[in-house]
């Protein structure tokens, strides 16, 4: 269910981006990227997904962080006594628990160094200061003591320069991040976004959850909606598609949430759903603006799925007509079509 996806996720309320079936490329600017946009990728296969050149990517995401609640004080402490009010049981197991032997040095020095590792990050570039963020971004780290803002600013600085062209090694930048400021919103939106761009769509997902829970953003929701489909539950997706903030969302993020819903009722089956949800957005607005190409290029790639392909030669057609920038591969598509038909 999970393609690899990484040249399509949406951005925070930018371009569209998104899965198979309807979704489409493109990352938008982030505001935890340095403030710099990344460009557009298109990836063209047999389903819609939103007009990218045969350049999926895969992986997963879930909200399992924030650490595990309490019920209730069960820390029974040495001498305490049980709930009962029973005699003291001074510490000991109860009958029958499985007693684990103390761990080897060598494990705890491999625990050890393995922790450290993760919290060190990879070494960062001489010429990535900090100074790349976007002013927002280096005013949130403020509170941080001076040198560890300026250590935590480079590595969110090197996970945005590394998002495109190695996303694995800008999340391992991110976590380094976060080992060191986890209390801080844009840091676990820069976790979220590498974490969906290296396909760690659950990790990608718990990120933007405790995002927007700090911040109470909702830029996310097209990135979070789309993990969903990637972790093979549609339906979440759908229902984050429903949110009422969307209707105040941007054209562009608008036509990324559409692409992802459009998605998701295709892999429920639903391809006359996945149409209508398609038709209620602007594919025949007369700008050129990436999204507009993916919206029509997901609309040709819907109908043709359902075995409409006179109609989906047109919208291949009209797709190309907008596409100066050759995001998609809807000439080849069209020319494919126009040989079955002949």
């Amino acid at each position: 269910m999970a393609e690899d996806r990484r040249g399509q996720r949406p951005s925070r309320g930018g371009s569209g981006g998104g899965r198979d079936g309807s979704s489409g490329s493109g990352r938008g600017s982030s505001s935890s990227r340095g403030g710099s946009q990344s460009d557009s990728r298109g990836g063209a296969r047999g389903d819609s997904r939103g007009g990218s050149r045969s350049d999926s990517r895969s992986d997963s995401r879930g909200d399992s962080r924030g650490g595990a609640s309490r019920t209730g004080d069960t820390r029974g402490k040495s001498g305490g006594r049980g709930p009962s009010g029973g005699k003291p049981t001074g510490g000991k197991r109860p009958a029958g628990a499985q007693q684990r032997g103390p761990r080897s040095r060598a494990e705890e020095k491999e625990a050890r160094t393995a922790d450290q590792a993760a919290y060190d990050g990879p070494d960062l570039p001489e010429h990535i200061t900090g100074i790349e963020l976007d002013r927002g971004v280096r005013a949130q780290l403020k509170g941080l003591p001076e040198k560890l803002a300026a250590r935590v600013a480079r590595h969110l600085a090197a996970a945005g320069a590394f998002i495109d062209e190695d996303p694995e090694l800008a999340y391992r930048h991110a976590l380094a991040a976060r080992a060191r400021a986890s209390r801080i919103a844009v840091v676990r939106e820069a976790v979220g976004e590498t974490a969906y761009a290296a396909g760690h769509y659950a990790e990608a997902l718990a990120e933007l959850r405790a995002a927007k829970r700090m911040n109470g953003a909702t830029d996310y929701l097209p990135i979070m909606a789309d993990c969903h489909r990637a972790l093979g539950n549609p339906e979440q997706a759908i229902k984050l598609a429903k949110t009422p903030s969307v209707a105040n969302f941007s054209s562009e993020a608008k036509a990324e949430m559409t692409l992802v819903e459009a998605g998701a009722r295709r892999d429920m089956g639903q391809l006359d759903a996945a149409l209508r949800t398609l038709e209620l957005a602007p594919l025949t607005s007369k700008s050129r603006a990436a999204w507009v190409v993916r919206l029509r290029y997901a609309y040709a790639d819907t109908l043709e799925a359902a075995g409409r392909e006179s109609d989906a030669l047109a919208w291949f057609h009209r797709t190309h007509a907008v596409d100066s920038d050759e995001l998609t591969d809807s000439a080849e598509r069209a020319e494919i079509l126009e040989r079955r038909q002949s």
